[in-house]
């Protein structure tokens, strides 16, 4: 017995001995985060607890040319309730009321409202929702209800802002008003809203929120700790007039052509100012087009005849050979180095002219023009176009410019049908708005300008920043090249390829285009066509230039040229601009006197100054000149027909009495 009671003791003193090393490891473990620790465990504490969140600045907004907004940002609110905040009390006062207002605002009944506000308060929940997706009236009528005007800590509301982008005029031009946004982690920035981003967007703010029940954060202030600053508004130089028809008119040709992509720019010519441009791109799944990439911008690819104005050019300015010169076409197949050059009418033209040969796109033509004239020294011609500025990129504010291609003697790539290919728009490759900055030169009489998106930057009336005209060339080529071109690109509308487009009430000039490209498919390929037209308007003093290029129009029409494809898109465009818009026309000279009215005002006061108090001699003058005459003299008038005075029933000379009486027989 003694034994076991000593087995009992020992147990005993080793269960007191391990409670008092735990006790003693508590106390140390205490006294270190109290005071070794302790700084740190109350950081963390507190930033587990306690943090500051960003409250995203607003953005400022893109306008249009003229004034309509075409990218805003709009607050969006989301309303939830901290149950545990008000009191019994006020809660029970003001939650009928509250109830009934929600369910006017909200449109939901009111007994909804008093059942999702009474379960969350008898269960203490603190982050109900309420509402979301709010607009800013619809908040601040939230906030003034009852119980939630008494604020976050009395009256439980939570409130959660968010900033969302909209574009009010929809889809039109998306893709060149862009967007800059996080995407999987990695931001994106596409068309104006990210190259003028710098601008756009303002300085965040900070607000300071607590950590709640279930993870969820509310804020710990009414105010914020730091309020957002709204970003500048950027001015965009699209009008959007032009920018709907432009869009339209693109839209509903690659539907009728079931094409695969294309795009379409209407430039002023003599600011380089963008005032439409529209990219489209069709939908495989569901056959819709959609602005998905900017290809104006970003596709570089072979443009065909539209090619040959360069040609032009240096022929002309090289002095090498005038527009009357003849040449051959063959009939219409030439070959070079056993490549053969077609003409796409079959049989060829006979011998024409060079001007001839542009207005109807002769490639046996132009090929021949350009291969006789810089065979033996191609670098003339490439130094030619190099200067025109096409090797390189216009240098636009935009990201993913496209990279043209333009073949250089030097390059190990170059051979004996470099040349002759390049005169005909192949081997090459130039972005549409490339093309369409040179047309626009010959339409600004040589002064190449560089295409401009955006005109200005302001916040509110003040103007921070202003995008002047930026000259990329002061000069292509001589003025009497320059009237040549103008011509023949007239004609090519009148009597060449573009003759379908040709309208007597209004002018236009251009260049028709069909390129043939070979595209990869299924490890084999296939053959497309890009059909292009560009030029300018009105020809007399050209305002606006434009291109249209169509990607893969459906060739079981067998109608893909140029000018039935891309050419009425251009034509709708001018056509709508010039008959449907508001014109004002100036007329001069309206004070320029005309002789005989003059003659007629000093008989008409020499009679009235002369005959002061007696009846006047009015036979012969007009009959409202005679009444009017008469009345001012204080003589009654009646009058018998219509016409001139033929007789008066008071002679000339008789004094005027009071309440005088003169009958007039008009002729």
């Amino acid at each position: 017995m003694a034994v076991d009671d000593k087995h009992i003791s020992y147990r005993m003193y080793l269960v007191a001995f391990m409670i008092l090393m735990i006790a003693v490891a508590i106390t140390v473990k205490l006294t270190n985060i109290q005071w070794v620790e302790g700084d740190y465990y109350r950081k963390l504490a507190k930033e587990r607890t306690v943090k500051t969140f960003v409250i995203p600045a607003n953005k400022g907004n893109i306008y249009s040319a003229d004034g309509s907004l075409l990218a805003t940002s709009i607050p969006k609110y989301t309303i939830r309730f901290d149950a545990g905040a008000p009191n019994k009390k006020d809660f029970d006062t003001s939650v009928d009321s509250l109830s009934i207002c929600l369910s006017k605002l909200l449109k939901k009944p009111s007994a909804y409202y008093l059942s999702l506000l009474k379960n969350a308060k008898s269960s203490n929940l603190r982050y109900v929702l309420i509402a979301e997706n709010l607009s800013y009236t619809d908040y601040s009528k939230i906030k003034k209800m009852p119980l939630f005007n008494k604020g976050a800590y009395k009256g439980g509301i939570i409130v959660e802002q968010k900033t969302v982008r909209e574009h009010p005029i929809g889809k039109i031009a998306e893709r060149t008003i862009g967007y800059d946004r996080i995407d999987d982690g990695v931001r994106k920035r596409v068309g104006i809203e990210g190259a003028f981003g710098k601008y756009l967007n303002g300085k965040d703010g900070k607000e300071l929120k607590q950590k709640i029940a279930k993870g969820q954060w509310k804020p710990i202030r009414d105010l914020n700790e730091v309020d957002p600053q709204d970003g500048y508004d950027v001015i965009s130089t699209i009008d959007v007039y032009i920018q709907d028809i432009a869009h339209h008119a693109l839209l509903k040709q690659l539907q009728e052509y079931d094409a695969e992509h294309g795009c379409v720019v209407v430039m002023e010519t003599k600011t380089g100012n963008v005032k439409a441009i529209s990219n489209l791109g069709r939908d495989e799944a569901t056959g819709n087009y959609y602005e998905t990439i900017n290809y104006a911008v970003v596709e570089a690819h072979e443009p065909g005849s539209t090619f040959k104005l360069v040609d032009m050019i240096a022929l002309l300015d090289d002095h090498k050979i005038d527009t009357s010169k003849v040449y051959d076409s063959h009939g219409g197949i030439i070959e070079y180095r056993g490549r053969k050059v077609r003409d796409s009418h079959e049989g060829g033209y006979g011998k024409i002219s060079l001007a001839r040969g542009f207005e109807v796109s002769s490639n046996t033509v132009m090929v021949q023009a350009v291969y006789e004239n810089y065979k033996n020294n191609p670098e003339e011609f490439v130094n030619r176009i190099d200067k025109m500025g096409l090797n390189k990129p216009l240098g636009l504010p935009f990201q993913g410019e496209g990279k043209s291609k333009i073949p250089q003697p030097s390059d190990k790539s170059w051979s004996a049908i470099s040349l002759p290919w390049m005169a005909f728009g192949y081997g090459v490759a130039v972005t549409p708005l490339q093309t369409l900055t040179l047309y626009n030169a010959i339409a600004n009489n040589g002064e190449m300008v560089k295409p401009q998106f955006v005109s200005e930057i302001k916040e509110w009336n003040k103007t921070i920043k202003k995008f002047d005209k930026q000259v990329i060339n002061p000069k292509i080529c001589s003025d009497e090249t320059i009237k040549k071109l103008k011509a023949v690109m007239q004609n090519v509308v009148k009597r060449g390829t573009g003759a379908k487009l040709y309208s007597k009430d209004f002018s236009m000039a251009g260049k028709t285009g069909t390129a043939q490209a070979n595209y990869a498919v299924n490890g084999g390929s296939e053959k497309h066509y890009i059909s292009s037209f560009v030029g300018f308007f009105p020809v007399e003093n050209p305002k606006y230039s434009c291109i249209v290029v169509v990607h893969k129009p459906n060739t079981s029409k067998n109608n893909y040229y140029g000018a039935d494809v891309a050419g009425p898109v251009f034509k709708r465009i001018a056509q709508k601009i010039f008959t449907d818009a508001p014109s004002t026309n100036e007329i001069k000279n309206l004070n320029r006197p005309i002789p005989l009215q003059e003659i007629k005002y000093k008989e008409y006061f020499d009679k009235a100054i002369t005959t002061k108090n007696k009846i006047p001699n009015v036979k012969g003058m007009p009959g409202m000149d005679a009444v009017a005459l008469l009345g001012n003299l204080g003589v009654k008038v009646k009058v018998k027909g219509v016409g001139k005075v033929k007789n008066q029933s008071i002679q000339a000379g008789a004094f005027i009495s009071k309440n005088t009486v003169i009958v007039l027989e008009l002729s």
